[in-house]
């Protein structure tokens, strides 16, 4: 679990970068500016990637984790807090501080509690 900890420290830790927003460095050291700041990480189950979440729902995937979708591009209520992946790791959920759940891949959707 020390790598869980070790990746969701790294990714809480970006630096701010022009006009309050998040960015990084790349593979080659050119910078990144994110939307909005990385607000979780979720591993791959079985290990080999993973994905980090934005505060806007934008899904950044590494390694062998797959990318299946986002709200990076769409107006949200309130910002995105969490995610969660399937068992399976073909799909994940994400969750708004609101109660809003975003279900990508095989993710099923049963519901939220925004609005409640």
């Amino acid at each position: 679990m020390a790598g869980v900890a070790a990746l969701a420290t790294m990714a809480l830790a970006l630096p701010l970068g022009p006009a309050g927003r998040a960015s990084a460095a790349g593979p080659n050291g050119d910078g990144l500016v994110l939307n909005a700041p990385i607000v979780n990480v979720a591993l791959r189950p079985g290990g080999g990637g993973y994905w980090e979440v934005g505060a806007d729902g934008g899904i950044f995937a590494f390694g062998a984790a797959h990318f299946y979708g986002s709200t990076g591009s769409l107006p949200l209520d309130k910002p995105v807090v969490g995610m969660a992946t399937t068992p399976d790791g073909k799909g994940y959920w994400l969750v708004g501080s609101d109660g809003g759940i975003f279900s990508f891949g095989d993710a099923g959707f049963f519901g939220s509690a925004n609005g409640l």
